[in-house]
Order: C-alpha cells, then structure tokens, then sequence
C-alpha cells in the first residue's frame, strides 16, 4: 500500500504556485494541484530497505525512466527542503538497488514476488516485472542521481551500491557496443510484434558505429534498428556526469577514465552515423540507424527523443542541426505528427494513429525559450483532460475524450515541469 508524503511543505509550494499562476491562469493551477500531488499521494511504497518504491501508476511496477521522471520535478523543493531531498535519495537508491539486480531489465517489482512477464523468453529473475533492454533505463537513474547532487549538494546517493551498479552499467554499454557479442536475447509470445526482437530474439543485424545498442525504445517497443540515437545522446551526457562524480566526488580514476572513453566513442557514432536528411537536404538527426547504412526518419512522444535532445543537456536549443531536426519532426515528414481540431504534436507507433503525447507536448514547449509558446502548449495540455485535471498517455487529435492511460505519473510530472518552467522554477543542470 502506498505512502502519502504530501506534506505541509507540499502544500505551502503549490499553493505558492497558485499565486504565481493568479487569476488568468486559474485552470492551470488548478491541473497543477492535482498532479503534483498525485505522485507523492499514489505511487510512492518504503521497501524492506527502507529505501522507495515508485509505481509508474496504473501498472504495478517501478520503470527505471519513469520513476526519475516522476521525481525531477520535486527537485526545484529539494533545493530548500530536506524532507523532499530525503525522498528523492531513497528512490535514487532503490534505483541502483535495481540496476544491481540486472542492468538489462526495465522494470521491476516491489519484492521478490515473481510479479510481471515470466513467460518472457529472456534471462528473468523474481525481482524484475520486465527485461526489455532500453539504453535508457541505464541512464536516468544516473540523471536523477546527478541532479539530486546539483540541486542539493547530497552526495549519500554516490554509495558501494552505487558504484556497483554503475560499473555493470558500463560494462553493459560496452558489450553493447558489439552486439553480435552479446547474450542478451528477448521474445514475447503471443503478443504484439512490437513486443519481441526478430532474428531469435537478437534483433536486427548492425554494424559497428561506436554508439550502444539498444534494444527497445523507450515507448517499450522494439527498436527498428538497434541504434536509438537519442538514447545515445541521453548517454553521452551521463557518461560525461560520470566522469565528474568520479573525478570530484569519489577517487575512481579508472572508472573515470572507462566513462570519457564511452562518451568520446559514442560521440563521434553520433556524428559519424547518426543524421540524415530531410525532404529540403537538410543536415538532421535520424531517430535510428544500423550502421549498415539504414536510417529511420521519425519521433517518438516518448523521451528521450530527438526533441528532447536540449532537455537531456546533450546540446544548446539554438544548434543549427537541432533547429532543422526539430522543424521537421514537428511537420507531417514525421509519420508519428498528428494534427487535427484539438491539437497538434508528436504521437507514437506505441498508441493509436492520430493520439497525441502530453509528455511530448510537455518536452515540446520546455525545449524553445518562447514563453507564449509554453503558455499555449500549456493550455493546450489543460484543454484536453477530458475533464480529469489529469494527464495521459496520449490523446485523440478529433475527440480528446478517447484517450490511453488514466492514471500516468509520468505525464502528469512533465505538466508540472512544463509550468514551474514558464512561471520561472527551474531544476539545475
């Protein structure tokens, strides 16, 4: 059963947050009660260990990318609030805990109860719910981690536990930097083909690029092609926060060392082998490659993506390449764009042909710096709950009442991220 940590704290920040939105913007504020408080009040369980437990909301497990994304919001409290940052430490280190358990793995359990997909055709053990391997699931927990040091000094989150996890996380990323190496195989019976890998369940072939293979996206579909370039931004940037934690906060020069090599490689993959062109010869990001000489031109609602690409901090909004990727995912030669008479925006092969994400709308309006272009993405979000006052997973473009996911943290939080962002509350980077 889950713990409120709704506290007097919480309630004097939102309510701070309501004066800042005032009148015209009551209904904002108003979405903005109900969310960020919905986290701390529902999906929040202390562990044996004393450390949390976070569940995504209506599945009953804990995703390794959506728990860091549930939490990154409350960081902006932590800077002045122990009690949050304590909460945050203990998620940070059920986090690791996991990682120790099988870095592959995506989601897990509360316990050791076997809960989940047992039937995977996969390496499975009784603590993991789900063992999709997505490059990402390694890389969040070290963004929460990192971020919880930025915005609050703590550094009890940099344990033996920590170190642990993070050398099989670079040893996973390095394995995956030749796949035809690898032991990892995942197929699912019986369910959707987007749900297992081809080829006996190794995917499809790639060739060395020096980026890691991933093998889902982080929508938990399979990769077309097993070079997520997003992925591989998001862990450049947490391989180089690596090679600080490791240089300034612990003595691990070898550890340091292994990290900047990691980063330096799958850099120079990127700007090997990661772009494309659009329809205008324009010079862009492609979402997927295989270093055979195959791209996938798209986006994902899902982060990370190439959207969030200045989010992640892996480069500046203003980057040229970035602006020409980002005008054309947002334009129908992105088969996952949706426009249509409640909205327009990025949807996903995860969810039906014309639902746009909130999350993606979310990410959208924190990646430019226009403040009137966060507040209309901001309405748009608020005009499309269908009367929940909550977020979801995606929504139909022609009739927002059909929508997936009722109950979805992760959305709610990057609503919430979205308006502390345009009323001035940022978390630091």
């Amino acid at each position: 059963m889950t713990t409120s940590f709704v506290t007097p704290a919480v309630r004097l920040f939102v309510d701070h947050v309501n004066e800042l939105c005032g009148p015209k913007l009551e209904n904002l504020a108003k979405i903005f009660d109900t969310t960020f408080t919905n986290t701390l009040e529902t999906t929040l369980e202390k562990d044996d260990l004393q450390n949390i437990f976070v569940l995504t909301g209506d599945i009953p497990a804990m995703w390794q990318r959506d728990s860091t994304a549930q939490l990154r919001p409350y960081l902006i409290m932590a800077q002045s609030d122990p009690q949050i940052a304590d909460l945050i430490l203990k998620v940070v280190k059920r986090q690791f805990f996991n990682m120790n358990v099988d870095p592959y793995a995506n989601a897990f359990n509360l316990t050791d109860n076997n809960h989940g997909h047992q039937t995977d055709k996969t390496e499975m053990g009784p603590w993991i719910w789900e063992r999709k391997y997505e490059l990402d699931s390694l890389c969040y927990p070290v963004q929460l981690a990192y971020l919880l040091y930025k915005n609050t000094g703590l550094t009890a989150q940099f344990d033996q536990t920590f170190v642990a996890a993070i050398k099989k996380l670079l040893e996973v990323i390095t394995i995956e930097q030749h796949h035809e190496n690898s032991a990892y195989r995942f197929e699912r019976v019986d369910d959707r083909p987007e749900d297992s890998l081809t080829h006996d369940g190794r995917g499809e072939p790639v060739g060395y690029t020096g980026m890691s293979w991933s093998a889902f996206r982080p929508s938990d579909d399979a990769c077309v092609y097993g070079y997520l370039v997003p992925a591989n931004m998001f862990a450049v940037v947490i391989l180089q926060n690596l090679h600080e934690i490791f240089t300034t906060i612990l003595s691990e020069p070898e550890l340091a060392a292994q990290a900047e090599k990691l980063a330096s490689e799958i850099q120079t993959g990127i700007e090997k082998f990661g772009t494309t062109t659009n329809a205008a010869g324009e010079k862009i990001f492609a979402y997927e490659v295989d270093g055979l000489g195959n791209t996938v031109l798209m986006d994902d609602g899902n982060i990370p993506n190439l959207l969030s690409a200045p989010y992640l901090g892996y480069l500046a909004m203003d980057d040229p390449t970035y602006l020409a990727t980002r005008k054309t995912l947002l334009s129908p030669e992105n088969p996952y764009y949706y426009a249509g008479t409640f909205g327009a925006g990025l949807g996903s092969p995860h969810t039906p042909e014309n639902y746009i994400w909130p999350i993606a709308l979310s990410i959208q309006g924190l990646t430019q710096p226009d403040r009137a272009e966060k507040l209309r993405l901001l309405q748009l979000l608020a005009h499309n709950t269908a009367g929940t006052n909550m977020m979801h997973e995606g929504f139909d473009v022609e009739n927002p009442a059909n929508f997936t996911r009722e109950w979805f943290s992760w959305a709610n939080m990057m609503y919430c991220e979205l308006l502390l962002d345009y009323l001035g509350l940022q978390v630091k980077q």
